[in-house]
């Protein structure tokens, strides 16, 4: 395949090597052409299809090797076969040639600059897919921009050959028709310069920007259709309503009450959301107690002798509750009031896509807003289990009101959430027995990164059944049970509580959008563009409704693009930008992932190279006594780019940011292992692993080098000193091998 692309590529630079020191430009000239018209016309008279036919493919293959002269060309048509014959010819010639072009520059180049360029081109090929045809045929339209150049970046993308021919074909035509026309009145044209006059390429601009100003029109014209049923209030109470307080929801708030506009908070239940309520908040703080009690068990290892680790269940939870008391004021009404926000409590509804009817203690009232964000969040999903409501099950968003430790649990899933809660109920005193239906815990990422928690849990009494499948729940004298089908047996598994977290589904069920009929997705999500706004241009979504994260930072971030282009995308709108999300699971150890994993970067058929650096190596981690687990990162082959990371360990969720910061602003592994780390750190992991990458760059060739050049140097710069190497230096290599 590479020598084939070679010899194309050659061909390619040989022909536009030889145009220009054979001096062919002087038969693409019009003097040339005038002067030769007569000969060429009784050439055309004497044997019309010959010259048809080889002026046919002269002009296929000018425009194929992206030769100049396809510009005299048109006008010789014209001049020699008249203007529709002319056209004919050449309008089809033309877009043949234009694909070959194309098919060229997507041979030679698409799959390097692809692989290269992978993430940033991620959103072109989606919006070639999507508007491709559309685009090619407004540039088609703009003779400014130079033909051959429209067929080399179309190569690039992963556009359909045969939507490039037929667009080509037709967004050709005008400008076709107007170089033929020219070429009818051959004897008026002095040169190409004078024929084509400012004001022509004026109006070929115009032509091209047309469908530009008619896909803006369109869908200014698309959405008023939407809105037609519902009738436009002449005044609007608020220039932005959110709806929902959650992570979302408050930055919503927040940003929008930031540029002076009116803005109105809605939130039916608590302040905060599940995030600070049932979420991030409380997690973190039992966590962080079943810590305490796994690192008081370790005390011995550490030369501390008495030391008690018994667990006050009751004790622990009142502290997860009074750490979201303290920071409860972050997120409270107070606080937003202060900052120019309405906070109005409330079940919120949509009547239509300006007005909101909101209900509470009071009674029913409405609302108008220019603009309204839907950030209502999530709730845990419950499974379809027979007997599963008999037995009674706690949730993520339940398992807060707990004050008796589980003397056996149950935790059906094995995702985040699930791995968390499980290790801190095991560590406060719980028997624990995780139930997971995917091959995995953690399923979105790499295998290893199961094995190392799948071991540690072992190590700290959590029982891991993966490829179990949850049958039914019973009661059965008076024990609960739950019944899996594992490893092609069933089994029962008693417990005193069974904790469900199984994932999170779409609060959409009550805020009145099946009125309004907008789209959702296979997952539940609302349907939205890239600009996070619903088929109504005034409706946007963040967080957990717009999808595809469920990460409370991921919501904040969206919700900065939702408020900026409800309140300002009439004048400019922003993408919303997902190229960096970093995600951590705070078990021990944790796992951080930003980017591509080695899955995910398979099942994208993204090609890369995987370094690795295991913590067991890391000074400051054996000082802990937490050097269990690694830092892995995928790279662009041969270069330095970052496609992705995933470190497991200690601190993994804070170390973890230097590697977003260079994806986000395009820093390689050369730029962290040239930066000074603090020593001892976990940070220091990152540079370890840059220089890793960096050895694993050297080839045997260069070593090579290197050995001879430093055998000449301890010789004095003798070559009789290299000769002495020789011997060590073969020693060396047969080694490597």
């Amino acid at each position: 395949m590479q020598w084939r692309k070679g010899v194309l590529a050659s061909i390619v630079v040989l022909s536009f090597l030889a145009f220009h020191w054979l001096d062919l430009a002087h038969y693409a000239g019009v003097e040339f052409l005038q002067a030769r018209l007569t000969d060429f016309s009784a050439l055309y008279t004497a044997h019309p299809a010959l010259t048809l036919g080889g002026f046919g493919l002269l002009y296929v293959g000018v425009t194929a090797l992206s030769l100049p002269g396809a510009a005299v060309m048109s006008l010789a048509a014209g001049a020699l076969f008249g203007l529709w014959v002319g056209v004919v010819l050449v309008s089809f010639a033309a877009s043949l040639g234009a694909t070959l072009a194309m098919l060229s520059a997507r041979f030679i180049l698409r799959d390097f600059v692809q692989r290269r360029y992978a993430e940033k081109l991620r959103v072109i090929n989606a919006g070639m897919a999507r508007d491709g045809a559309f685009y090619l045929f407004a540039l088609r339209l703009v003779p400014l921009f130079p033909f051959f150049a429209i067929n080399l970046v179309m190569g690039l993308t992963r556009l359909r050959v045969r939507t490039f021919y037929w667009v080509s074909q037709l967004g050709m035509l005008p400008g076709t028709f107007v170089y033929l026309n020219l070429g009818t009145q051959l004897g008026a044209v002095t040169s190409l310069e004078s024929a084509l006059t400012p004001g022509l390429l004026l109006s070929l601009t115009l032509l091209g920007v047309l469908p530009l100003v008619a896909r803006w029109a369109l869908s200014g014209l698309r959405a008023r259709k939407v809105a037609a049923r519902w009738p436009r209030p002449a005044w609007f109470d608020y220039n932005l309503a959110v709806i929902g307080a959650g992570s979302g929801g408050l930055v919503a708030a927040y940003l929008g009450a930031a540029t002076q506009a009116r803005v109105a908070l809605i939130e039916r239940n608590q302040m905060g959301g599940d995030c600070l309520n049932t979420g991030c908040v409380p997690s973190k703080a039992l966590l962080r107690a079943a810590r305490a009690c796994a690192e008081l068990r370790r005390a011995a290892e550490f030369g501390i002798r008495n030391a008690q680790g018994d667990c006050d269940f009751a004790a622990v939870m009142e502290r997860v509750a009074a750490t979201v008391r303290a920071i409860a004021p972050h997120d409270s009404v107070a606080r937003y009031t202060a900052l120019g926000v309405e906070c109005l409590p409330g079940r919120a509804r949509l009547v239509s896509p300006w007005t909101i009817e909101i209900t509470d203690a009071q009674g029913v009232r409405q609302i108008t807003a220019a603009h309204t964000i839907i950030a209502t969040g999530a709730h845990p999903t419950r499974p379809n289990l027979p007997g599963f409501e008999a037995v009674g099950y706690l949730t993520s968003d339940t398992i807060w009101a707990l004050r008796e430790l589980p003397r056996r649990l149950v935790v059906l899933g094995g995702g985040p959430a699930g791995c968390e809660l499980a290790q801190a109920f095991a560590r406060c005193g719980s028997q624990v027995v995780l139930v997971q239906r995917a091959e995995h815990l953690l399923p979105d990422e790499d295998p290893e990164v199961s094995a190392v928690l799948k071991k540690r849990f072992a190590r700290e009494g959590v029982a891991v059944l993966t490829r179990a499948l949850a049958l039914r729940c019973e009661i059965t004298e008076g024990e609960k049970s739950l019944c899996v089908m594992f490893e092609g047996v069933e089994m029962r598994v008693a417990f005193d509580q069974l904790l469900v977290t199984i994932g999170r589904t779409p609060n959409t069920a009550e805020c009145g959008l099946d009125a309004l009929d907008l789209a959702f997705s296979a997952s539940g999500t609302i349907e939205s563009d890239a600009y996070l706004a619903t088929q109504y241009p005034n409706l946007h979504v963040c967080g957990d409704v717009a999808g595809p994260f469920q990460l409370t930072h991921a919501a904040a971030h969206q919700a900065t693009f939702a408020t900026l282009n409800a309140l300002f995308g009439r004048f400019k709108r922003w993408r919303a930008d997902y190229r960096v999300v970093p995600r951590c699971t705070f078990t021990a150890p944790e796992v951080a992932r930003v980017g591509l994993n080695e899955t995910a970067a398979r099942a994208q058929a993204v090609p890369y190279e995987v370094t690795r650096y295991d913590l067991s190596d890391l000074d400051r981690a054996i000082t802990e006594g937490s050097n269990e687990g690694f830092l892995k990162v995928l790279t662009v082959p041969g270069s330095d780019r970052i496609l992705g990371v995933t470190s497991v360990g200690e601190h993994a969720g804070e170390t973890i940011a230097e590697f977003a910061l260079a994806m986000q602003h395009g820093l390689g592994l050369n730029k962290i292992l040239g930066t000074v780390h603090l020593y001892p750190s976990f940070a220091e992991a990152n540079k370890h692993l840059a220089g890793t990458w960096k050895r694993q760059q050297v080839t045997a060739g260069q070593r090579g080098f290197l050995r001879v050049f430093h055998a000449w140097q301890r010789g004095a710069g003798s070559f009789v000193g290299v000769l002495r190497s020789v011997p060590a230096l073969w020693s060396a290599r047969q080694r490597e091998r």
